[in-house]
């Protein structure tokens, strides 16, 4: 709730739809997670393309300076439109709560913020020296003045859109 991840649904609105929590333990962290399975049963598949794995590594492997980057938990970047956030409630010992950002678990997840990644960075991806897979970002370059100036724009434009990024992952 802190995060504007979620928020605490009231007594007094009317709930359709809730679907129980999962709790994830990972490296001493632990992670809400719905259980979205019933919800994308009905869901039409979204598919948008993720990057090849092969010629991915092919081009990194020809580059000089590599950067990478991790998206910030990356799906929660993503506001959800008010009619989707009702399909999107979890219940659990504590209350319904109302996802406000794209939560794990939805079949369309990576679809979506995938093509909103690549949206944002359709220029810098055309000249072929990104790459994005999800929520990692790639930069390559043949020279470090080039990588500098690369970095640099990538860097404005995360600013820009207000993405963040994750400093334990870099």
């Amino acid at each position: 709730m802190k995060l504007g991840v979620l928020r605490k649904v009231g007594q007094n609105e009317e709930v359709e739809v809730t679907t129980p929590v999962i709790i994830t333990c990972n490296n001493d962290k632990s992670r809400i997670v719905g259980d979205f399975r019933a919800l994308n049963t009905y869901t039409i598949p979204n598919r948008y393309p993720t990057p090849r794995i092969h010629e991915t590594l092919t081009k990194l492997s020809k580059e000089t300076f590599i950067t990478s980057m991790d998206a910030l938990k990356g799906f929660h970047q993503n506001v959800l439109a008010p009619h989707s956030r009702k399909l999107l409630r979890i219940i659990s010992h504590c209350g319904i709560y109302e996802y406000l950002r794209m939560p794990f678990g939805i079949k369309n997840a990576p679809s979506h913020y995938q093509r909103m990644i690549n949206t944002i960075f359709s220029h810098e991806l055309s000249e072929g020296w990104l790459i994005i897979y999800i929520d990692d970002i790639i930069i390559c370059s043949e020279t470090c003045q080039l990588h500098l100036e690369r970095l640099s724009l990538v860097l404005k434009k995360i600013l820009q859109v207000n993405m963040k990024i994750s400093l334990k992952k870099m």
